[in-house]
């Protein structure tokens, strides 16, 4: 079975630093893209991060370029957003995600697959 398992959420305070995981089962990370997005109450689905470790490639929202790091470990099979300088609009649920491909080719929530329950995070200011 296809599945992806988001771990890593807390309470933080503003300014502080998470490291969130998905570990990704069923498939294998040079064969997806991965994405990261993040929904709070009333508010739509958000991309936050994407990555494809074939192409060696990665993509931010500007809401989170320079706070936020995504990698990849292919032979753990896992992802990691790096999140620091986090800020009380960053509270979100946050899942990771499947993308069509191994090329990172679109950002758009109804292109990924495979959503998992996510991990909630939490910044206090």
């Amino acid at each position: 079975d296809v599945q992806l398992q988001a771990s890593g959420g807390g309470l933080v305070q503003a300014g502080g630093s998470l490291r969130l995981s998905c570990v990704a089962s069923g498939f294998t990370l040079d064969e997806y893209a991965i994405g990261w997005f993040r929904q709070s109450p009333g508010k739509e689905r958000e991309g936050v991060s994407f990555i494809s470790t074939s192409e060696d490639n990665t993509y931010y929202a500007d809401s989170v370029k320079g706070r936020f790091t995504i990698s990849g470990d292919n032979d753990k099979n896992t992802v990691y957003l790096q999140m620091n300088s986090l800020k009380p609009e960053d509270t979100a649920r946050y899942y990771c995600a499947r993308g069509p491909g191994a090329k990172l080719i679109t950002t758009h929530y109804l292109e990924f697959d495979s959503w998992g329950r996510g991990t909630l995070v939490t910044v206090s200011s």
